[in-house]
């Protein structure tokens, strides 16, 4: 890796970019892209740390990891469980930094909306669809048990309530951000490593909703809603860190393992 000089310049640089209206993970992708095509990283070398990431460029936590999963959608680097981030190509001066929607922004975006849409739904509910949704409950615990996970209670759930809305705007809305969070490679790529490291739906979250909502109570419902979402966001956020944490006590396992083994043959 190719020294580099650190702090305010780099964090001014960021600054700079703001213009476009690019969000600040975008700018940071992109100066990142910019380091890639200067040389300042070789094939095979590892990226700065995130806390380092972070203090050269002034910028938070979800900023940089969403950088970095942006770059290694499109190949240019590897995410390495425990280790942290390598080179895997080089840009060719042709090419240029792509963006799909995010994780995270899918999950600001659900919160905004699905909030609204369980306050709405509260006001107009039926018993049957409360039926339905305590059956999804059920379905939701089962899926959470099985070895390959599926979302699709997690994902009938949350249409339920967006059609209890009478709102077809809202319907389709919500529905988009569900297909979105499937098709969007960044998407896709972070609810991976979740179920990877076996994040699943938290149905005591999903309970405190349909209580809510049970209770014909707007407020209530909403803010149940936007905990459980913040959740997501706080999963997503501590995935890899809990991979990183798994693969450490993994390791630390078999140093204990081969200690043992050697004192006995002692």
């Amino acid at each position: 890796m190719v020294a580099r000089a650190k702090g305010g310049a780099e964090k001014v640089r960021v600054a700079e970019e703001a213009s476009n209206g690019d969000r600040l993970y975008q700018r940071l992708a992109r100066t990142i892209f910019d380091d890639l095509l200067a040389g300042r990283y070789a094939i095979g070398s590892r990226l700065p740390a995130e806390r380092e990431l972070c203090a050269e460029y002034g910028a938070s936590r979800p900023a940089v990891r969403e950088a970095l999963i942006a770059l290694e959608v499109q190949g240019y680097i590897d995410i390495r469980v425990g280790s942290g981030a390598y080179v895997r190509t080089l840009p060719g001066r042709e090419d240029h930094p792509g963006f799909a929607i995010t994780a995270f922004e899918l999950t600001e975006t659900r919160l905004a909306f699905e909030g609204e849409a369980a306050a709405l739904a509260a006001k107009q509910i039926t018993d049957e669809e409360i039926a339905k949704l305590e059956a999804l409950l059920d379905d939701m615990t089962a899926e959470n048990l099985r070895p390959k996970v599926t979302e699709d209670a997690d994902r009938a759930f949350h249409m339920t309530i967006a059609r209890a809305t009478r709102n077809a705007g809202i319907v389709l809305t919500i529905e988009e951000l569900w297909r979105l969070r499937s098709t969007s490679p960044a998407c896709a790529l972070l609810h991976d490593k979740a179920r990877s490291a076996k994040i699943r739906p938290v149905v005591p979250e999903h309970r405190r909703i349909v209580e809510a909502l049970k209770a014909r109570d707007p407020q209530a419902a909403r803010a149940a809603m936007r905990a459980h979402l913040a959740a997501v966001m706080d999963h997503l956020l501590f995935t890899t860190e809990e991979m990183a944490l798994a693969e450490a006590r993994r390791a630390a396992a078999g140093v204990r393992a081969r200690f043992s083994a050697n004192a006995i043959e002692t």
